[in-house]
């Protein structure tokens, strides 16, 4: 892939695996549009770029579905076709369900799935009329199993990879890619900004979240995959992935695995 060819927008760019993916994506050459809700953070990612003003920023909330096909006329308008969407942003859960609001679940599912899915459906009329195009989704080893204390979290997830599986049987043929990134623990502040079961933030950096891969060895990763064009691909240590394989796999004994887990 020649990078310097491509326009990448990436949602959730202001920190943790969106950062480091602009990062890595603006040493590789690419055209970026970084997006998120914080602005003042975009412009510290974009100034740490070797070249800023190769890059764009647009303001953008996932939870704002109405607003969603505006925004990404705005990055068209701003940066010219997106050849590359990078789904990236989203919220985590740190509850158990008995406890949780409905409207928590409801809040996780509006930006993780239905903030996903609507950027993606503004974008998609544009590639399909240019015969090319790549949606890349970043999911999670829990988009395969689920975890206590994780469930809406988890649910989106789940609910991404049956949306995203059929957009790429439909595109196939009509030269789109879907790639679909299922990171482990990386170390980001993805449980500091997690929600607890009454809305407000969880605030706290899970002990495994802290021992994470880094960001930055997460996006050179994710990188290769989108240039080899990879259907799905795990980006994780060997314990989570063969976590990942008996849930899958050997489902009975999981089942007993995980209900004796302590969330850590």
């Amino acid at each position: 892939m020649d990078w310097s060819r491509q326009t990448v927008m990436i949602t959730g760019a202001s920190s943790g695996i969106g950062r480091a993916l602009a990062l890595e994506l603006d040493r590789r050459g690419a055209r970026l549009v970084l997006a998120a809700r914080r602005h003042k953070a975009l412009e510290a990612v974009r100034a740490a770029c070797t070249e800023p003003s190769r890059h764009h920023l647009l303001t953008l909330d996932l939870e704002d579905a109405e607003t969603l096909p505006a925004r990404a006329a705005e990055a068209e308008r701003l940066a010219g076709p997106i050849d590359i969407l990078v789904n990236n942003a989203g919220i985590s859960l740190r509850g158990w369900i008995h406890e949780t609001d409905l409207a928590v679940d409801r809040r996780i599912m509006e930006v993780n799935y239905f903030g996903c899915i609507g950027l993606t459906k503004a974008l998609l009329p544009g590639m399909l009329a240019r015969g090319h195009g790549h949606v890349v989704v970043v999911s999670s080893i829990v988009g395969h199993i689920s975890t206590p204390m994780r469930s809406a979290y988890a649910a989106s997830k789940h609910a991404l990879h049956g949306w995203f599986d059929a957009l790429r049987a439909e595109v196939h043929d009509q030269g789109l890619r879907v790639t679909l990134v299922l990171p482990g623990y990386v170390k980001t502040d993805i449980s500091l900004n997690a929600l607890r079961p009454d809305g407000s933030r969880f605030g706290q950096m899970d002990r495994n979240q802290a021992r994470g891969m880094a960001a930055e060895t997460c996006a050179r990763r994710m990188a290769n995959a989108i240039e080899r064009g990879r259907a799905e691909v795990v980006i994780s240590r060997p314990y989570e992935r063969f976590g990942r394989w008996l849930g899958r796999h050997w489902p009975a004994l999981f089942r007993i695995i995980v209900r004796r887990e302590k969330p850590k």
